[in-house]
């Protein structure tokens, strides 16, 4: 494992009812941990937390761990809960079924269920799994010890004691579904019988229990997780038209559906092979939209996932879909390692296509959090300037700057790009650039003019904006004299209207910068008007058949699109 492969995420909670948010990231452990010892200094929070994200190239899963915790406040128990015996996280085995214990499970059998292609679904509803989970012995004894050291920390209990609890829970449930197997209490269904099934046991404790066991035997023979996906997804049309019935037979699709989802190992597969984690993640936001269209068989799984998603279907597979494009976005892998232009123009097309996604299934707030966490990365030093290593032109690197402000977000990073924008723009070498360089005159101010309209449309604060452009607007005052490109107009072009007309044209046509240059291309406009025979001039020059008033009409319009206002140019002729 690289260090590419490994970040330090910050989180903090401004007040004890709020939950952890994310504020920074850093790619070194350090600075992680003085960033959040600063803030609980600062007393900005009343706690923070790092916690290290690694990526694990063999599963594709992000493993996390928080290396540091603290905090102003503590709660505070009373001493009869002090001496309390700690509450097992779960007291009777048909607790083990729930959703919280079923995402526990998968955390804590990761390695197992990879190994034997099975969802934390079937694990608990297979008599033979289970079975051999308990001849693992290390793997499920390690788990259970997890457990119990977990709930340890927060207990005066001896880990021994717990883990004998929980050993003794788990038997239960295990004995319970090796029992109820042996006796058939989970059905063999043939093909169309599933939707009968859910409207009889709707409406029975185990109901739930049964419906999941007899899903897990329908999923038994699915060697591949392409095919368990299309099995699974294949009963769908038998389900119930409404009431429990439905509610039962499509909450226990939706919840295998989404554990496999979950599945890193499991996603990889169904996905095949991807040029780029960028490919990959395209793939994954055609998925979570519905809009996935699969021609390879590899992926005929997930385009029929994409069906059902598009039919408003599964909302806990979608959301596992939308967790694991928060997961990759926050990640630190390249989305496309060849080229940063392309990473940062993918960047943008899945930010706005993810602005499409409905807010039911995708938080809008982690949403913004994991892009401004990634474009956090894209505004680093070593990002920029890897990125602007190719550029081989001063002026090709600001366009690469703003091409970068484009695509990302967040305040702080738009911040952090316009140092090195202004860094860049104030240089000498940019200066020089323009104002020694052989080409044409008019192609440089043309450049210049180019780069002021981006930075102004960039979305800066107000005053860096203008700081921005009126540095470019300085160095193309400084070319246009040196060029005496305006001085030439006066001096060559010795009839009024001729002369308006081709300084008009080269304000409209964004050859001029606004600020020092077209002030000036405004005042000889201004001052030509008035000068004796321009009127006389300029109606001469009208189309045939065209009026007086039409030309004047066409004239007020070509004053304004320059930046003058029809009423300043018509006092200036009149006078």
């Amino acid at each position: 494992m690289t260090e590419k492969d490994v970040h330090f995420e910050v989180f903090l909670r401004p007040d004890p009812k709020a939950s952890w948010a994310l504020h920074d990231a850093s790619s070194v452990r350090e600075k992680a941990l003085s960033m959040a010892a600063d803030l609980i200094r600062a007393e900005k929070t009343i706690g923070v937390k790092v916690v290290k994200e690694s990526y694990d190239g063999d599963t594709g899963d992000y493993l996390s761990r928080t290396i540091f915790e603290d905090g102003h406040t503590r709660m505070k128990l009373d001493a009869a809960d002090e001496d309390a015996l700690p509450v097992l996280p779960c007291f009777k085995p048909e607790d083990l079924y729930s959703q919280h214990a079923r995402a526990t499970l998968a955390r804590l059998l990761r390695d197992f269920l990879i190994r034997h292609k099975l969802t934390v679904t079937e694990l608990i509803h297979r008599a033979d799994s289970l079975t051999t989970l308990e001849m693992s012995g290390t793997v499920f004894q390690h788990a259970v010890q997890k457990v119990a050291v977990a709930q340890a920390s927060s207990s005066n209990t001896p880990v021994q004691q717990l883990i004998k609890a929980l050993n003794d829970l788990a038997a239960k449930a295990m004995a319970r579904v090796q029992r109820d197997a042996k006796r058939g209490y989970f059905p063999t269904v043939k093909a169309g019988g599933f939707g009968a099934l859910a409207v009889r046991l709707a409406g029975e404790r185990d109901g739930a229990y049964i419906f999941n066991g007899a899903l897990a035997l329908r999923l038994k023979t699915c060697s591949t997780w392409n095919e368990k996906l299309l099995t699974l997804l294949a009963i769908i049309p038998d389900a119930p038209a409404d009431g429990a019935g439905r509610a039962l037979f499509m909450g226990s699709v939706d919840a295998i559906a989404a554990e496999i989802i979950s599945g890193s190992v499991a996603l990889r597969e169904l996905i095949g092979e991807s040029e780029s984690l960028g490919q990959a993640l395209t793939l994954l936001v055609d998925l979570f939209l519905g809009v996935l269209v699969a021609e390879e068989e590899h992926r005929a799984g997930l385009d029929a996932l994409a069906a059902q998603f598009a039919c408003d279907e599964l909302p806990l597979a979608r959301i596992a879909a939308a967790n694991r494009i928060i997961a990759e976005l926050k990640s630190g892998r390249r989305l496309c390692p060849a080229s940063r232009h392309d990473e940062l123009a993918l960047l943008r097309k899945i930010a706005n296509r993810m602005l499409l996604g409905d807010a039911r299934y995708l938080s809008h707030d982690n949403l913004v959090a994991a892009f401004t966490l990634r474009s956090r990365r894209l505004v680093s030093n070593e990002a920029i300037q890897e990125y602007l290593s190719g550029a081989p032109t001063p002026d090709d690197k600001v366009e690469r700057l703003l091409a970068v402000e484009e695509n990302i977000v967040g305040a702080s990073n738009k911040k952090q790009l316009a140092l090195i924008l202004q860094q860049t723009l104030s240089s000498p070498a940019f200066a020089e650039y323009f104002i020694n360089n052989p080409m044409p005159v008019m192609v440089r101010l043309r450049r210049l003019a180019d780069l002021q309209a981006r930075a102004r449309r960039a979305n800066f604060r107000d005053e860096t904006r203008a700081e921005f452009a009126d540095r470019l607007d300085l160095v193309a005052s400084e070319v246009e004299s040196r060029g005496k490109v305006l001085k030439s107009l006066q001096e060559n072009l010795a009839e009024p209207a001729e002369r308006v007309m081709a300084v008009l044209k080269l304000c409209m046509s964004n050859t001029l910068t606004e600020g020092r240059v077209r002030g000036r291309a405004r005042d000889m406009v201004l001052a030509t008007l008035a000068q004796p025979g321009f009127l006389k001039g300029y109606l001469a020059r009208r189309k045939a058949g065209e009026t007086p008033e039409h030309a004047m009409t066409e004239l007020a319009e070509l004053l304004q699109l320059a930046g003058i206002s029809p009423e300043d140019g018509m006092k200036s002729i009149a006078a």
